[in-house]
């Protein structure tokens, strides 16, 4: 059922991206995408916590949130007939982001096909690292092995969340062709580099029992999250770098959610 909320969340947010400015429909229909696209993230929480994956039970409740914030803002801004006409239409772009990289990640999550050939492949470039370190691990289609430890390569080990991130947003923006391939050089591909060496420190990490019984959770859980968070923020600095122009949507959302948070707090200030 789930998987049904987010393709017809997927398919308003892709039309609203494309129906013409001029017409404030666009703006119902987004609303609406992004209630469903909401509703799917705040379904998540409940896999993370089967798998004591704490970290991604906060994010998906965050990004859950972000959703039905932008849902009251363009349903707000349909209902005023109300948004910018002068500088840049901000929840239309950030739709248009969201349906670009969503095009791309859904996919790899839905059909088995591609699900099954980018697990394979980052498991088969981890093995390889770790043979070339010198680490003869064994492996099955997705899982590696050693030691008498096994750890399993899953769609989130892929790094394919992010990357459909970096291309929503290097596509979002109207830009000379060289700095958009050239800020996705930056991105894409070093991130996918960089996640094969975040999963080879953990297969190694757990393998070697480098921090006890706990060795996965502190590898994984902890050191791999928070690498990767830094690994983001600098890859997101040089896109920044590159592509100024993003710096109008940050600003712009940044504003939306400042103005939401005040407004909030203007009405319990009243209530009390």
């Amino acid at each position: 059922m789930i998987e049904y909320v987010l393709w017809l969340a997927l398919g308003m947010m892709i039309l609203s991206a494309i129906i013409p400015n001029s017409r404030f429909f666009r703006k119902l229909i987004g609303a609406l995408g992004w209630v469903f696209f909401g509703i799917h993230w705040a379904y998540q929480p409940l896999h993370y916590l089967e798998i004591h994956d704490y970290f991604n039970v906060v994010l998906t409740i965050v990004v859950a949130i972000f959703c039905f914030f932008f849902a009251y803002t363009m349903a707000d801004e349909y209902r005023r007939r109300n948004f910018a006409l002068e500088s840049i239409d901000v929840t239309s772009m950030v739709t248009g982001v969201a349906a670009i990289g969503s095009l791309f990640y859904f996919p790899f999550l839905q059909m088995e096909s591609l699900n099954y050939w980018i697990i394979s492949t980052v498991t088969d470039n981890v093995v390889q690292v770790l043979h070339m370190l010198g680490y003869p691990v064994d492996s099955t289609w997705n899982t590696i092995s050693l030691n008498g430890y096994s750890v399993e390569i899953i769609l989130a080990c892929t790094a394919i969340e992010s990357i459909a991130l970096f291309i929503g947003l290097i596509t979002s923006v109207k830009a000379p062709m060289k700095r958009v391939a050239s800020s996705f050089m930056v991105s894409v591909p070093v991130i996918y580099v960089l996640n094969i060496f975040r999963d080879v420190f953990v297969v190694i990490a757990y393998t070697q029992q480098w921090f006890g019984p706990s060795s996965f959770e502190i590898a994984h859980h902890v050191i791999a999250k928070f690498g990767s968070m830094i690994a983001l923020f600098v890859i997101g600095y040089a896109v920044l770098r590159i592509l100024p122009e993003l710096f109008d949507l940050i600003d712009g959302v940044y504003e939306l959610v400042t103005i939401w948070m005040r407004n909030i707090a203007e009405k319990f200030s009243g209530i009390r």
